[in-house]
């Protein structure tokens, strides 16, 4: 995981070179009182609003940018940054995922991580992309969806070396881009990743 941060990490920052818009990174104060990992997460956020609210990703509507709108994030917290077994699926499907869309990308069910939070045990599958094999895919719904974050699920993305020792960092998880932007096609998390539990980590939902 930690070089799947480095990757999204290298992603927002390339692409958010210049911010005219009216909006507060964290500052040095907020650094100084975050331990080394909030500070790694709030830098790969605020690395990610700058990308949006730039308009260098070319992502949110002509009117949100007016308005100078903003990503919002769950406080950073540690415990929904999860170590985790990985089981491969054997011959695994390659089938056709839904999406907001007619669009049927077609992925592999690749592996499943088993992983606790407090005393409960969960379990998500990961999926392999058929155009992109290199990485994994890995979208869940949560009990938070529709009231606090969006409502048709959220995503994670993982390298194949993740595999090897698995951690889910919930804190990294982020939206669909037609969460922002009606024009795009995007993945419905399938059901047997639908969690039954509140992921209170991550970015929350986006407010039209």
């Amino acid at each position: 995981m930690r070089e799947s941060i480095a990757i999204l990490m290298l992603i927002y920052v390339i692409s958010s070179c210049s911010n005219s818009k009216k909006w507060n990174q964290s500052t040095q104060e907020d650094q100084e009182i975050l331990s080394p990992y909030q500070r790694l997460v709030s830098h790969y956020q605020d690395s990610m609003n700058l990308s949006f609210i730039t308009g260098e990703n070319q992502v949110l509507l002509h009117e949100d940018l007016e308005l100078g709108k903003h990503l919002d994030f769950f406080a950073i917290n540690e415990e929904y940054k999860c170590e985790a077994s990985f089981e491969k699926v054997e011959s695994g499907k390659v089938f056709e995922m839904k999406t907001s869309t007619d669009r049927l990308p077609l992925y592999k069910d690749f592996g499943i991580l088993h992983f606790a939070l407090g005393k409960d045990s969960f379990s998500l599958h990961l999926y392999q992309n058929q155009e992109y094999p290199d990485y994994l895919f890995c979208p869940f719904k949560d009990q938070t969806n529709g009231v606090s974050s969006y409502g048709a699920g959220r995503y994670l993305d993982f390298a194949m070396s993740d595999t090897m020792a698995p951690i889910i960092d919930f804190n990294l998880c982020y939206n669909p881009l037609c969460a922002y932007n009606y024009k795009y096609s995007c993945p419905i998390p399938p059901k047997e990743n639908h969690l039954n539990i509140a992921i209170e980590a991550g970015v929350k939902n986006w407010v039209h």
